[in-house]
């Protein structure tokens, strides 16, 4: 019986399972969605999501917390500065797990982890770049229809 046992093991001794936890969190938030197992995908969840909480809360006590579970600065600095604003009025579910299929390798299964409302997020960059090249293609067309015609 499992009564009053939390947590996911995945098959690894407390230490690697800790570096394989953080470095998925990390990985997450730096990225905005993963790639990886089932398993592994429900044990970082709620450690996303409590990551996002401490965001929402944006204290200095809420920042060194989440320094001391991220892996690198910029994670934090991102968790903070974006992150945290985009779930501001949403309460809780942060994150969505889909699943691919099986990998090729393997033959293990897939699932992408990743923040809700980061494909939005994606696709205003992807539209932004595109307006940004359109508009420096028609400038470097005016610019060579001014020359002095000969």
């Amino acid at each position: 019986m499992r009564h009053k046992v939390a947590g996911f093991k995945l098959r690894r001794d407390p230490s690697a399972r800790r570096a394989l936890l953080r470095n998925l969190v990390t990985s997450v938030i730096e990225n905005e969605r993963v790639i990886t197992t089932p398993a592994k995908a429900k044990a970082v969840r709620p450690l996303v999501e409590k990551m996002i909480t401490l965001a929402k809360e944006s204290s200095l006590h809420s920042r060194r917390q989440a320094a001391s579970f991220l892996q690198t600065k910029d994670a934090v600095k991102k968790l903070f500065d974006k992150i945290g604003g985009r779930f501001s009025q949403r309460n809780g579910g942060y994150t969505r797990i889909t699943h691919l299929g099986t990998r090729k390798g393997d033959g293990a299964e897939q699932v992408m982890l990743e923040l809700v409302g980061s494909e939005l997020v994606k696709r205003a960059a992807e539209r932004a770049a595109r307006k940004e090249e359109r508009l420096k293609a028609m400038r470097e067309g005016r610019e060579g229809d001014e020359g002095p015609a000969e």
